[in-house]
């Protein structure tokens, strides 16, 4: 591994359940019709979300949604996934380059800087939806952060919990490890290289 590029919710942080509550409320208020949709759009980008189920008659409401969303984001908590500040700083000593690789926006991250102000310092690189062209499943993404430190997609490993984060990860052949985090081990693993629960299981050599 010379590279390891991180999703941002659900691998870094552990704000699935934050977002279940949010687009909980969302879909109650604006598709009653379907209870559990938060569930179907979980790990999908706020595009692919609009373009689905907020668009036509819904469309206008899509500026509401935003605003609610960014608010939202402003005064959320941003916990490590166990054991993940450990393991990347174990990596950087090792000398391999480290990368977030998020379909978060720029307003998001300056929400993560404001609360967690050591996090630039344990990357090489943050990737956000604006350095892509096309979201996750497609490999735009990595392949871009592969570029981004001149290294061979194979000597990449991807760390991801979403099935569209980790059908990225597996389009741009990389080495993927998915995280069950959000979704159950046996629906993630056949998505994955390696499953882990949390970063305590993996180990670094010194």
């Amino acid at each position: 591994m010379k590279a390891a590029l991180f999703d941002l919710d659900g691998v870094v942080f552990n704000t699935e359940p934050q977002y279940s509550v949010f687009w909980g409320a969302q879909c109650r208020e604006f598709h009653p019709e379907i209870p559990g949709l938060e569930n179907i759009i979980k790990g999908q980008t706020l595009v692919q979300i609009y373009d689905a189920w907020f668009s036509g008659p819904l469309q206008d409401q899509q500026a509401v949604i935003t605003a609610r969303l960014d608010e939202f984001e402003r005064h959320m908590s941003y916990d490590y996934v166990a054991g993940f500040e450990d393991y990347v700083r174990g990596l950087r000593r090792q000398g391999v380059k480290t990368a977030v690789v998020t379909s978060s926006n720029q307003p998001k991250m300056e929400a993560v800087y404001a609360k967690r102000p050591e996090f630039k310092e344990l990357f090489d690189a943050i990737l956000t939806a604006e350095d892509f062209e096309r979201s996750k499943p497609d490999p735009d993404c990595y392949l871009k952060a592969a570029q981004c430190f001149g290294i061979d997609a194979n000597d990449c490993v991807v760390f991801e919990d979403s099935f569209n984060g980790l059908k990225s990860g597996r389009a741009a052949g990389m080495y993927v490890v998915g995280l069950a985090t959000t979704n159950a081990v046996e629906a993630i693993k056949p998505l994955c290289d390696k499953v882990i629960e949390n970063f305590s299981q993996l180990k670094i050599e010194n």
